[in-house]
This record gives structure tokens, C-alpha cells and sequence, in this order.
């Protein structure tokens, strides 16, 4: 195909989930329900740490960001699905697509290395507690943040650079509700056989590399409990437990969208915003429980 037919395309148009009207209502209210519940739980994770000092530890500190980086992980992409349900036309521009692929990819690079920094933090409190003020630091914790968002944005950019000079010029109808990489460059009037193995491969290093660090980790430090089993130990395990359901509950519908069963979308949609965020709220609530100066905060939570 000659340069003079290329790059013609300047938006895509998606799917989306169904055709249905029925079910684009009932889709509609679940969605914008759990989506604003989300939210609303992940800000008051951060809000109440913020204005509570005896919460200003190094794990708060951790479980904060990782609350505001879920607010940004599910804002990439809900608010223009449950737009789009109503819509006849669910278009997206070419410039938007490349911008909601970046920060799909920068904002959950980033919080992939904040899950390995929050297994590093429980490693540190189940294993070494005496050192443990000393070791996670307000500078430490600030600094492994701050490698987390560059390492998410190193790993955004070097897929962009992939595809951002890839020619476009029909079809343009995209099986999705959203932008993803694989989708985007099967769409590319050319040969990208090779480029979907280096975005594929990009993608999944960081993430099985990621999943391989916290399984590692989480071992190492079960066995370290059960051998030098306490109840300050059974303490830092209980909130341990729910930093792996977190893993769980983040990985899955990773693999899931991963390798694209499109008749699990929905379900991945569903899973992560339905449940991720409460399992958040999992963290905060057991470790709060012991803290009587605080039961009000407590009981916001459980109503």
C-alpha cells in the first residue's frame, strides 16, 4: 500500500459490551454504583489516613497511595464505558486511544512496584520489627514511591514507542470498550507480527516478573512466621493475608485481559471494580480494630 493511503484513520470506533438495551440500563446502574463506591472508599482510605497521625506509618503511607493509584487505575477507562452505553456511535479519536493506553500502562506498571514495595514492607515487619522504623523511613518510603512511578512510566513510554509511528487507514472498528495495545496494532496496515511480540513480551516481563517477586516474598516470609511464630507475628500476618488477596484480586483480571477472552470483559470490568476496592478496605480495617482512639473512624467504614 502506497504512503499516499496511509495514516487516514483518526478515530476508532468501539464496540463496547452489548447491543441490548435492556441490558445496557442494568449495566449501567451496577457499574456507576460500584465505580462511585469505589471512589468514595479508596478517598476515604486516603483522607483518613492523611488527617489521622497516629496512622502515619510507613504501611499507611504505602496503603494510601496504593488507594489513590486504584482511583486513577479505574478512572482510565469506566467513565467513558458507562458514557459510551447509551451511545450509537461509541467513538474514540486516535490521540485519545494513544493517551488512555499510556496511562493504562503507567499508572499499573506503577502500582505493580508499589505491591512489590508493600511485600518489602511486610518482609521488614514480620522479619526484622526492631529495625523497622528505621529501615522504612518517611525518605525510604518516599523513594521506592518514586521508583514505582518511574519504573510504571519507563515501561508506558517504551510501549508508546512501539506503536505511536504505526500507519492506520482501515478498519477502524475495534472489538472493545476500550484501548488496548493488542487490538490497537492488529488494526496497523502493516506487518506487526514482530511488534506484538516485543509489546506482548514488554508487557508481560513486568508483569510475571512483578508476580514471581510477591509470591517469593510472601513464601519466604510464611516460613519466617512459622518458624519464629508470635502474636506480634500473627498480627503483621493477618494484615499480610490481605496484601496476597490484593495480589490475587489485582493479577487475575491482568491475565484475563491479557490474553484477551473477550467473553470475559465484562467479568474483568466487574471483578476488578466490585471487589478490588473492598479488599483495600481489608487492609485498613483489621489493623484498626486495636486502636481505640479511633473507633468512630471504624464504624464509618463497617456501615
Amino acid at each position: 500500500m502506497d504512503g499516499g493511503n496511509r495514516s487516514v484513520v483518526s478515530e476508532f470506533l468501539l464496540q463496547g459490551l452489548t447491543s441490548s438495551w435492556e441490558i445496557q440500563i442494568l449495566l449501567f446502574l451496577f457499574f456507576t454504583v460500584f465505580y462511585i463506591a469505589s471512589m468514595l472508599g479508596n478517598l476515604l482510605i486516603v483522607l483518613t489516613i492523611l488527617s489521622d497521625h497516629h496512622l502515619h506509618s510507613p504501611m499507611y503511607f504505602l496503603l494510601a497511595n496504593l488507594s489513590f493509584i486504584d482511583t486513577g487505575v479505574s478512572s482510565i477507562a469506566t467513565p467513558k464505558m458507562i458514557s459510551d452505553l447509551f451511545r450509537r456511535h461509541k467513538v474514540i479519536s486516535l490521540r485519545g486511544c494513544v493517551t488512555q493506553m499510556f496511562f493504562i500502562h503507567a499508572v499499573g506498571g506503577a502500582e505493580m512496584v508499589l505491591l512489590i514495595v508493600m511485600a518489602y514492607d511486610r518482609y521488614v515487619a514480620i522479619c526484622k520489627p526492631l529495625h523497622y522504623l528505621t529501615i522504612m523511613s518517611l525518605r525510604m518510603c518516599s523513594s521506592l514511591l518514586a521508583v514505582a512511578w518511574t519504573i510504571g512510566l519507563i515501561h508506558s513510554v517504551a510501549q508508546l514507542a512501539f506503536v505511536v509511528n504505526l500507519p492506520f487507514c482501515g478498519p477502524n472498528e475495534m472489538d472493545s470498550f476500550y484501548c488496548d495495545f493488542p487490538r490497537f496494532i492488529k488494526l496497523a496496515c502493516t506487518d506487526t507480527y514482530r511488534l506484538e511480540f516485543l509489546v506482548t513480551a514488554n508487557s508481560g516481563f513486568i508483569s510475571m516478573g512483578t508476580f514471581c517477586i510477591l509470591m517469593v516474598s510472601y513464601i519466604f516470609i510464611l516460613v519466617t512466621v512459622r518458624k519464629h511464630s508470635s502474636g506480634g507475628s500473627s498480627k503483621a500476618l493477618s494484615t499480610l493475608s490481605a496484601h496476597i488477596t490484593v495480589v490475587v484480586f489485582f493479577f487475575g483480571p491482568c491475565i484475563i485481559l491479557w490474553y484477551q477472552f473477550s467473553k470475559m470483559q465484562l467479568f474483568w470490568y466487574t471483578y476488578a471494580l466490585l471487589f478490588e476496592p473492598f479488599v483495600f478496605l481489608s487492609v485498613y480495617i483489621p489493623t484498626r480494630k486495636n486502636k481505640t482512639q479511633n473507633e468512630n473512624c471504624l464504624h464509618s467504614f463497617e456501615n
